[in-house]
């Protein structure tokens, strides 16, 4: 059976297609595995067995889970006709938007409701700097959440993280938002609703027993290890 195993702040993370009972069986073989040969002691207790169609995961800032895709195909064969249910499984990558929001708040980018505020400054900062910084951040997240499969969480995200930089230039200039927007024009923020589609590709090399062909993989652009280290700049 294919396994995957990932370690990830401090979790140890075990996957596979298995049904429930060899899942059990794998779970006490690789106990035994670390306690006898390793010395690394577990409690079975903690030990949990999840199945993605029902439960979500939650790692490295997504949450996982599997869908399935419920289709009716209507075949014709002569003179019968029939249905055919077709239920394919996908993996649903979510942007976990409640903790994101958290991150947010507790960098000062909003308050606990998800409501932008303005961010304290440095008087020697000038606009473009101060502008450079938030679309910084704004394009990290979006390239960090480019795998997701419903990017409509990411459009709050964007509202907020455009809204608070309105409210930081604006109270720099002490003047208020509507009157600074209304003086740059909106197309000074377009920047923030800029659709990330660009992806990195890599050509790798596959051999097969016919001809040597060129894969073209996609990868994901991860460059942000979290948003409080973005955003302290105070």
């Amino acid at each position: 059976p294919f396994i995957h195993y990932v370690r990830y702040q401090g979790k140890s993370i075990l996957a596979s297609k298995d049904t429930p009972l060899l899942m059990n069986k794998w779970k006490y073989y690789l106990v035994n595995l670390w306690e006898c040969h390793f010395y690394v002691w577990f409690h079975l207790g903690r030990i949990y067995i999840n199945k993605l169609s029902k439960h979500s995961l939650d790692f490295l800032g997504y949450f996982s889970s599997v869908r399935l895709n419920t289709s009716m195909v209507r075949s014709q064969m002569l003179e019968n006709s029939f249905l055919i249910n077709n239920a394919p499984k996908k993996l649903d990558t979510r942007v976990p938007i409640i903790p994101l929001i958290g991150s947010l708040a507790k960098a000062k980018f909003c308050n606990a409701l998800g409501h932008p505020i303005s961010k304290l400054t440095r008087a020697d900062l000038s606009d473009f700097d101060i502008l450079n910084r938030f679309l910084r951040i704004c394009r990290n997240l979006s390239h960090y959440y480019s795998g997701s499969s419903k990017k409509k969480s990411m459009y709050r995200i964007k509202y907020i993280l455009r809204l608070s930089c309105v409210k930081t230039l604006a109270r720099k200039h002490k003047s208020t938002v509507r009157a600074f927007l209304k003086r740059l024009g909106s197309e000074f923020f377009e920047e923030f609703f800029t659709e990330e589609e660009e992806f990195l590709s890599l050509i790798f090399p596959r051999t097969s027993f016919s001809l040597r062909r060129l894969y073209r993989g996609r990868i994901w652009y991860l460059d942000i290890i979290c948003i409080n280290g973005q955003a302290n700049y105070e």
